[in-house]
């Protein structure tokens, strides 16, 4: 198959143009910030598992529809004040609903209701948005895949994929192709109040020349432009399909190709590295979109065979205008939101694309699956021209239904995947075009190599002692090779400029663990904490895993306190007395922060949860003594909040505030409606008397005193998205201005939204 070469992929420069634009609104671009998100549950109730997936609005743009197959039914949204949506119900449909689309008064639901992938089946439902009554249901030709009205409402195109089962094998490949019975598209003519009118006609798409497969087209994706001329993806078989809707004719089908694909990460290796490549890489289009004229743009998400981690946009004669070749990847890297665990798969994964015209200009929207984002670009005006990045949006979790509203200059994203467990629900992002964007808030600079350092998972956060815009920050075990980044933290969104490898060139760590050291004598730590010393350097503390769990299984990784030079490498390692280390438990060391008075220098380090022994609620905050290398120990009291099972608080982080005081960051293991505690809390250590551990079954340590500073989360819910889970970092600089991260898990079972919240002359000013 021939390669596409074409190298139309966004550069470097117009990446940093785009950073300065997000924080700047330069050339007076409005831009789309998110102003609320709908969990889908508050259709039905919290406990049940609910998924919105594909969705349109009414024609007055007041009232979403969504697809929702968990509960088999669909859904409704009131967006009249898109910043506060409200729940108006949902209808069963009586199997899978798999899309949707509004004919004049009606929605337009197909719904899948296979017997199995041989016996398909599926209907046609028209539901009256006002009433939610469903007053006509039709049979379909199988299983529905995806469903599309023409902009004049005249026409709806169903295409039926009868999709493969992947466990089956065939010639020798596991959901391999052919697979029948074999998809088609099915045209329906519409009334002028938008009712279906019967018979479907169908097209049927065996036989062509271009697809891989030409018996098992595997239609996936519609869309229907102004010329009611419908564009057709046939994924797995790498194929693009146009039919003229009028006559029920195909008038165009072509190869969609493939691409080279150069300075990626392609290794599941817990490294982001962009020094790999792919070549003849099929594009296996999925979501397809009409632009403005004659062009189409796809989300080349890939399924059988290729993926090629981008989109492209083609002409109506097949031809190839634009490309995105690495530039999506990278712009994941530089925000934080590059799913390191999918790189040996599709990486990010774009799902899907929508396209609207706006009266500031012509939008086109990415989807990526896996990154949880929405991409935002400038639709170029002349043919060829590359389409200009302009903003990433964060979303749910795997964004699938994307809805451009340009009468109310709104935007909406579906994310999908709900998972309660792990803190995941199912919820519709609302967008608005504003003055300024609040996403994102950190970002990255290139490399020598002009590729975006890589970031995620930020666990600890210190500020520089020197200037107070400079910042450290360190990311836990969900990447190998510990670093430090530094950021600057002068304008927003903040820039990670440097990363700073740690290194073990004196042998200290391989000493007490040899696993965790390189073969290049870098680090594999897990990093939760970071505070600078005034005498250069750094503090970090890595968490160990424990020696004792509740169920009394042994674990690996003992908690560490390390000292580390300037440029990374780790100058002591310092342990827990052996009294101590008999506790731990799998939470273990959080936060850290560094005290020098007189020459003389004291580390405090929290511990996230209670150990063995330790006082019920209540959580050690450690002093570890640089002269005499001693350690002595406060108790820290924790909130009590009732919220649903498998819930539990603890600490993230410690700052020094000045004159014996600290503030700590309290928070729970909960998220969105759930969370309950994200708070800053306050204490003194004057005239407090810290204690070693005698070993004894119950230490008898004081218990400090707190005050609260700052309930965050009314600062979580500002961002308009669903509270974050893990706020881990917290840094005060000597003014006062504190700073709070959340951590992103790396992208794993999560959105991979990274928050900065800058909180401004929080606390006093330190003398």
């Amino acid at each position: 198959m021939k390669t596409d070469t074409l190298k139309i992929g966004i550069t470097s420069g117009i990446l940093l143009a785009f950073l300065s634009i997000t924080s700047s609104s330069a050339n007076n671009d409005q831009l789309f910030n998110r102003i609320a998100t709908f969990p889908v549950y508050l259709n039905s109730n919290i406990s049940n598992k609910t998924v919105a997936e594909i969705f349109s609005v009414s024609k007055d743009n007041n009232t979403l529809i969504y697809t929702d197959g968990e509960m088999e039914s669909i859904g409704f949204v009131s967006i009249a004040d898109p910043a506060n949506p409200v729940a108006a119900g949902f209808i069963a449909v009586g199997g899978e609903p798999t899309s949707l689309a509004v004919s004049g008064k009606y929605a337009l639901v197909v719904v899948n209701t296979s017997e199995n992938y041989i016996n398909v089946s599926g209907n046609l439902l028209v539901v009256d948005i006002t009433s939610h009554n469903i007053v006509a249901t039709h049979p379909l030709a199988g299983q529905p895949d995806s469903i599309a009205v023409s902009p004049d409402g005249r026409y709806a195109a169903i295409a039926i994929e009868n999709e493969r089962n992947e466990k089956v094998e065939v010639n020798g490949v596991e959901g391999g192709l052919p697979q029948f019975p074999a998809g088609l598209l099915q045209i329906i003519d519409l009334a002028s109040d938008g009712m279906p009118l019967m018979p479907l006609r169908n097209v049927i798409l065996t036989g062509l020349t271009t697809p891989l497969y030409p018996q098992d087209p595997e239609p996936e994706y519609v869309d229907i432009n102004k010329d009611n001329i419908a564009v057709l993806a046939l994924q797995e078989n790498n194929a693009i399909v146009l039919i003229d809707l009028a006559t029920a004719q195909v008038i165009k089908e072509f190869n969609a190709g493939s691409v080279d694909l150069e300075k990626i990460d392609t290794k599941n290796d817990g490294l982001i590295t962009l020094n790999n490549s792919l070549q003849a890489v099929l594009r296996e289009p999925d979501g397809i979109t009409w632009l403005n004229g004659d062009q189409f743009a796809t989300a080349n998400e890939g399924d059988l065979k290729g993926g090629s981690r981008g989109f492209s946009i083609f002409d109506m004669n097949g031809s190839l205008t634009y490309d995105s070749a690495n530039s999506v990847e990278h712009t994941m890297v530089r925000h934080g939101h590059f799913p390191e665990k999918r790189a040996g798969k599709k990486g990010n994964e774009t799902e899907n694309v929508e396209f609207g015209h706006y009266q500031t200009g012509d939008f086109l929207f990415v989807g990526s699956e896996r990154s949880s984002v929405v991409l935002v670009y400038k639709q170029a005006s002349k043919l060829g021209q590359a389409p200009k990045l302009m903003q990433v949006l964060p979303t749910a979790v795997k964004p699938e239904g994307l809805l451009a509203i340009p009468g109310r200059n709104l935007f909406i994203a579906a994310g999908e995947k709900d998972a309660r467990d792990d803190k995941i629900r199912s919820a519709l992002s609302i967008y608005r075009l504003e003055d300024k964007a609040n996403y994102p808030s950190i970002i990255s600079k290139n490399t020598e190599q002009g590729t975006p350092i890589a970031w995620g998972a930020l666990s600890g956060l210190a500020i520089d002692n020197k200037e107070s815009d400079k910042a450290y920050a360190v990311q836990d075990n969900s990447y190998k090779q510990s670093t430090i980044l530094q950021m600057n933290l002068k304008k927003l969104p903040a820039k990670i400029t440097k990363a700073i490898k740690l290194s073990d060139s004196k042998g200290l760590l391989k000493e007490i663990k040899p696993e965790l050291v390189n073969s290049d004598l870098s680090v594999n730590l897990d990093l939760e904490g970071i505070s600078t010393r005034k005498s250069k350097g750094f503090w970090v503390v890595s968490e160990g895993s424990g020696a004792i769990e509740d169920n009394g299984n042994p674990l690996k990784n003992k908690n560490l306190l390390l000292k580390i030079g300037k440029k990374g490498a780790i100058k002591q390692v310092v342990l827990l007395p052996e009294t101590v280390n008999n506790r731990q438990v799998s939470f273990g060391f959080e936060g850290v922060s560094s005290v020098e008075k007189n020459d003389k220098e004291a580390v405090f380090v929290v511990f996230q949860r209670e150990w063995q022994g330790d006082k019920t609620g209540h959580v050690r905050i450690g002093r570890y003594d640089t002269q005499t290398e001693q350690w002595r120990f406060l108790y820290y009291p924790l909130d009590k909040v009732e919220s649903n099972s498998g819930s539990w608080i603890g600490l993230s982080d410690i700052a020094y505030v000045g004159n014996d005081q600290f503030a700590v960051l309290e928070r729970d293991n909960q998220s969105g409606a759930d969370a309950k505690v994200k708070r800053i809390y306050q204490f003194s250590v004057t005239g407090m008397t810290l204690k070693t551990d005698d070993g004894s079954d119950k230490p008898n340590f004081e218990v400090v005193s707190k005050t609260l500073v700052r309930d965050l989360i009314p600062d979580l819910k500002a961002t308009g998205g669903l509270v974050l889970e893990k706020l881990e970092s917290l840094a005060v600089t000597k003014n006062g201005t504190a700073y709070v991260i959340n951590d992103n898990n790396g992208v794993e079972d999560t959105n991979g939204e990274t928050q900065l919240i800058r909180l401004e002359k929080l606390f006093p000013k330190q003398n």
